[in-house]
């Protein structure tokens, strides 16, 4: 939901668990606050989980779990992006984010474990669409859709995306798409706030 402070102080729970054995469950909870921390501008922080994230990864890389020890590369690349973007040195955000984003799409899925926490390839179409390169968010959006449909942070992306670079076609039909996977009328969302004014 894109609630960063909550995101940046999301504890390891339970405290007393052997986490030492689960290296890489550990590090969704990191990446979690990394991003937190990273955009709500407590940079020293979204270091620190960047350092704890090299730990696991290497820890992984050890064990010769190159699967897992990947899927943690992808999330300290993305983590390093988005600090550089806050720190306004976008060229070189987006240039990382786009190797995230490469890398995750290179990685076949391992059949029995669960998504990513966020597709890197819609954090990248998040971070173009704060650039304001339109066009370029909504392919990233679309890219991430066609791959998992119904998705709600890359449908309401795509319209947002669609809507500022003027394709109003587009942005009508994603939004449509976003009204409908909502399911309600009464959601006090934002971007369902924002998809039901645009339609009207």
């Amino acid at each position: 939901n894109k609630n960063w402070k909550e995101a940046a102080a999301l504890q390891v729970q339970p405290a007393n668990f052997s986490w030492n054995a689960f290296p890489w469950q550990e590090a969704i909870i990191h990446f979690t606050r990394l991003l937190g921390n990273a955009h709500t501008g407590k940079f020293d922080a979204a270091k620190s989980e960047l350092i704890k994230l090299s730990q696991l990864r290497d820890t992984l890389l050890k064990q010769k779990d190159l699967y897992k020890s990947k899927e943690i590369e992808i999330q300290i690349k993305t983590g390093e992006a988005w600090i550089q973007f806050q720190f306004a040195n976008k060229t070189n955000a987006l240039n990382i984010m786009k190797l995230a984003a490469d890398m995750e799409d290179s990685t076949e899925k391992h059949p029995v474990t669960p998504g990513e926490v966020l597709p890197a390839r819609e954090l990248l179409g998040d971070m173009l669409l704060q650039a304001k390169q339109n066009e370029e968010a909504l392919q990233a959006y679309e890219t991430v859709l066609a791959k998992s449909p119904n998705r709600f942070n890359s449908l309401y992306g795509a319209g947002v995306a669609a809507k500022k670079s003027g394709n109003t076609q587009k942005a009508v039909f994603y939004f449509k798409q976003l009204l409908a996977i909502a399911g309600t009328e009464n959601s006090d969302r934002r971007e369902v706030l924002e998809a039901r004014s645009f339609l009207k």
